[in-house]
């Protein structure tokens, strides 16, 4: 795996985490217990800070970046992902807050200072435009994105569910690494 500094900040990786050789972590990145990190992902936490919480998966290709400290914008857009969250493969994250248990489909983009609450599915290809708020418990789909239905109990409980399958995916991955 390549973990780079920046201005000597160094990411900091829990033990139980798996990161891809392949992807590239820069900079101020925190990644908490049994977090995953697929091939080719890009973190850079240069310009201000991303934190990846437990058990929360990043798939392959996906981009997480933030946005700097300004005299427009004093606390720029770090980029928070709570827990159990699953980002699909080839997203876009950049400078957003993601809450719990939520899945972000394939090719999905969120943009600077978006909020998303816990329990909500975002379908593959959405953009969620700068500044929005997808509110708890609901199906968002399109560009730009808008609140579907609310989510099945079926669809909350994967949201759970799918956190547990990369875990364990992760582990089988771990067990492989000499």
């Amino acid at each position: 795996m390549s973990l780079r500094s920046y201005k000597n900040i160094k990411p900091t990786i829990s033990d139980s985490c798996y990161i891809d050789e392949s992807a590239v972590i820069v900079g101020k990145v925190e990644c908490a217990d049994d977090v995953s990190i697929w091939p080719l992902v890009a973190a850079r936490g240069d310009v201000n800070y991303i934190k990846i919480g437990a058990r929360s998966n990043i798939q392959d290709g996906t981009v997480l970046h933030v946005t700097r400290v300004s005299e427009s914008n004093p606390e720029g857009f770090p980029l928070i992902i709570g827990e159990d969250v699953t980002v699909g493969h080839k997203c876009m994250l950049h400078g957003c807050t993601l809450g719990n248990r939520i899945l972000v489909g394939m090719g999905a983009i969120i943009m600077d200072g978006a909020v998303v609450q816990d329990d909500v599915f975002i379908g593959g290809g959405s953009l969620v435009p700068p500044n929005k708020t997808l509110e708890s418990g609901y199906l968002y789909v399109g560009n730009p994105v808008k609140q579907v239905r609310p989510l099945k109990e079926s669809e909350s409980a994967f949201l759970s569910q799918s956190a547990v399958n990369y875990v364990k995916l992760k582990n089988e991955y771990l067990k492989e690494v000499v």
